[in-house]
């Protein structure tokens, strides 16, 4: 999916997708570089920018 056509994904979406709870997505956004978005009072996500986190090993606390 090419990055201008990628839907944004919310907190909840995030968290089914890497099969974590939303307390540790949360935990992340305060404790990691996860790169999350505040769009308002919501955090949004892009699953190819997870993903490439994911696999640079940042996401092991």
């Amino acid at each position: 999916m090419s990055e201008t056509t990628e839907k944004w994904s919310n907190l909840e979406e995030t968290a089914e997708y890497l099969g974590v709870t939303k307390d540790t997505i949360r935990n992340w956004i305060k404790k990691t570089d996860i790169p999350a978005h505040k769009i308002g009072r919501l955090w949004k996500f892009k699953f190819s920018e997870v993903d490439e986190w994911v696999k640079s090993g940042k996401s092991a606390l």
